[in-house]
């Protein structure tokens, strides 16, 4: 099928970058000032969607901009992977863009007008990278977003908010201004060219294991979002950031940019022949893995509820990466499919977060029992999700899951099978106890203050929860998309 020539590309980033300029203009008129996020979150969900049809029929959305050097292009291209992480991101935002409303307004929180911006314009830089048709516009986009991000997490700028969002532009911009970099140049010096390429752009070219083993795991770790262990630690340290924040860092935006970085170097740069060829399908595996269950025994001793969640962020996106590299169809559809089931799970476990800490004030685990009979609709969503993340049924991380685990074993890999089910019982033995704990633990003493669902708060969270219900029981939609990429 013939590509589709359209704007509408380049007019789904432009919504979000708009919004943004017009929240900054509306500083002074707060009513209104809210409004746009909602709206704007809408109709970038509504432009992604009209694109859906011809994705999902076999073809591509193209649009090119302008030549930077021969064979590097400032360009979009919408495809079944980009579609997966657009549609992700863009559904998301506009419940993430009403339970912020509710969050800032409650805790009266500074800086409204600039914490809206960059929320606006972060979500501009994540669906630029899900359409980006070559990897020099993907990680313009990519470094956009680490930049826009900053100021969302020194939101507070207390000690802990500067120290936080030190680490996290540190571990961020040097690996990308480094390692990064460096692939990039070797990419383009090879094959003359930075193009996503059905079955690898360098597939076929003249160069030396070596020195391709050198570019494959110089993306790995230059695309640090992904918080492949050892370059996580700035995941965990940008929970001192707002809990929308949190939820945008860890669900939709960035993170997800970085996994989705990794799966394009994966597949349509080297492609899955030369991942086997060079012997790097396997080692990854192992490397993801150690990530999957060391970052689950992290989580296990954290008492601070985000910091919990944090850790098994770094978890789950082991998962998706490991899907890829397994090289077996079924587990890349497995890993393609929990990008976006971890997003509507985890998003909800963070809003969930959000929730506790604005009725009630409490951070750490250790201080919720009970709540769950004070916050049911709450604890009802968190339970959810947190089924979703364990990959329980009807949930939509028992269909990534199953996925996976079936790929493992036609990969001939049952090694990873044993990791992804030790994964689950880590999973549940760091998220079940929350919900038991909320709803059949005793108090210790009546709260000194009125503890209620805030409504502007709870009606998105209920809606990512049913949503992670959903997927489960509908994923056809995300499989097929899938299944395009894998094909």
């Amino acid at each position: 099928m013939d590509p589709v020539i359209s704007i509408r590309p380049l007019l789904a980033v432009a919504v979000a970058g708009l919004a943004a300029l017009t929240v900054l203009l509306l500083n002074n008129h707060e009513k209104l000032r809210d409004v746009v996020s909602p709206l704007a979150a809408t109709t970038m969900f509504a432009i992604v969607a009209s694109m859906a049809p011809t994705v999902l029929a076999g073809g591509t959305v193209d649009l090119r901009l302008f030549e930077i050097l021969p064979g590097i292009d400032f360009a979009f291209r919408v495809d079944a992977l980009g579609m997966v992480f657009a549609t992700v991101s863009s559904l998301l935002w506009i419940v993430a863009a009403i339970y912020s409303i509710g969050y800032m307004r409650h805790l009266k929180e500074h800086a409204q007008t600039r914490f809206f911006a960059c929320f606006a314009t972060s979500l501009a830089a994540a669906v630029g990278g899900a359409f980006a048709a070559n990897l020099f516009t993907l990680v313009i986009f990519y470094e956009v977003l680490s930049l826009v991000t900053y100021p969302l997490v020194y939101h507070h700028e207390d000690q802990e908010g500067w120290a936080g969002s030190r680490k996290y532009l540190v571990y961020l911009m040097g690996a990308s201004k480094s390692v990064l970099l460096a692939a990039l140049a070797l990419t383009y010096h090879i094959a003359g060219s930075l193009d996503f390429v059905a079955g690898g752009l360098l597939a076929g070219v003249d160069a030396s294991a070596p020195l391709l083993t050198v570019v494959y795991f110089c993306y790995l770790f230059g695309f640090a979002k992904a918080a492949v262990m050892p370059m996580h630690a700035w995941l965990p340290a940008a929970m001192v950031a707002p809990t929308p924040v949190s939820a945008l860092l860890h669900a939709v935006a960035v993170v997800k940019m970085g996994v989705f970085c990794v799966l394009r170097v994966v597949f349509h740069i080297f492609g899955a022949g030369l991942v086997d060829g060079l012997g790097l399908g396997i080692a990854t595996a192992y490397l993801v893995s150690f990530t999957i269950l060391m970052a689950s025994v992290y989580a296990l001793t954290r008492d601070d509820l985000k910091a919990r969640l944090a850790y098994s962020t770094v978890s789950q996106l082991s998962y998706i990466v490991l899907g890829a590299v397994l090289l077996s169809p079924v587990a890349m559809v497995g890993g393609i499919i929990h990008i976006a089931a971890h997003a509507f799970s985890k998003i909800t476990l963070f809003f969930c977060a959000g929730s506790i800490y604005c009725a009630s004030g409490k951070r750490n685990i250790s201080d919720m029992a009970g709540i769950g009979r004070r916050l049911p609709w709450t604890m009802g969503a968190f339970f959810v999700g947190s089924l979703s993340m364990i990959g329980v049924p009807p949930t939509a991380g028992f269909v990534s899951k199953w996925y996976l685990a079936l790929g493992s074993v036609e990969a001939g890999e049952i090694a990873f099978l044993i990791v992804l089910l030790v994964s689950s019982v880590l999973n549940a033995a760091y998220f079940l106890p929350i919900s038991y704990v909320a709803f059949f633990g005793t108090e210790a003493q009546e709260s000194p203050v009125t503890v209620r669902e805030i409504p502007m708060m709870t009606i998105p969270l209920v809606a990512t929860a049913i949503l992670s219900v959903l997927m489960g029981i509908f994923p056809d939609y995300f499989l097929t998309l899938a299944e395009g990429v894998v094909r």
